[in-house]
């Protein structure tokens, strides 16, 4: 589940395929489907570990947060460390192993607590996603002209529920 909100919320920031970037560029916009989450219109301060709940890498820039429904919010952050580094820091971090959900591009979540379907939109954890795969030069950073220009791995931080 995790993977896929990372990819809508990329779609969410401009970024789409190859493919289909182009045609994207020359068409107006399709309107984002219906229960897709929304992000802050306003640029918003990047979040504390104190108000995750949970660790961000160092070095890892807040990209953008959004509304996943029922009270949650999910976090995207960009870091220019390779997928074997951050995956190798959550590890530590949160002291579990993590479960590759997919290969490529190669995908790790990290679960840190009980989903209760009643009261969320998604579990608590970590996803750390690989966007140099396949010879990608990165995620493109969504704020003009900054530094670094790509991210080589995306983090997708959601926690529980307060």
């Amino acid at each position: 589940m995790f993977p896929t909100l990372v990819f809508a919320s990329l779609v969410a920031l401009g970024v789409t395929p190859a493919a289909t970037r182009a045609s994207a560029q020359s068409a107006t916009p399709p309107a984002a489907p219906q229960g897709a989450a929304q992000p802050v219109t306003a640029r918003e301060a990047a979040p504390t570990e104190q108000q995750l709940g949970l660790p961000v890498i160092p070095g890892a820039q807040f990209l953008r947060s959004y509304d996943a429904g029922r009270g949650q919010r999910y976090y995207l952050f960009g870091t220019d460390a390779l997928l074997e580094e951050v995956v190798a820091y959550y590890r530590t971090a949160l002291k579990q192993r993590g479960d590759m959900v997919f290969e490529r591009p190669a995908t790790y979540m990290f679960e840190v607590g009980r989903f209760r379907p009643e009261t969320m939109a998604f579990p608590p954890g970590v996803t750390v996603k690989d966007f140099t795969w396949a010879g990608s030069a990165g995620f493109p950073n969504p704020a003009p002209n900054a530094q670094p220009a790509r991210f080589a791995t995306v983090i997708q931080i959601v926690p529980a529920p307060f």
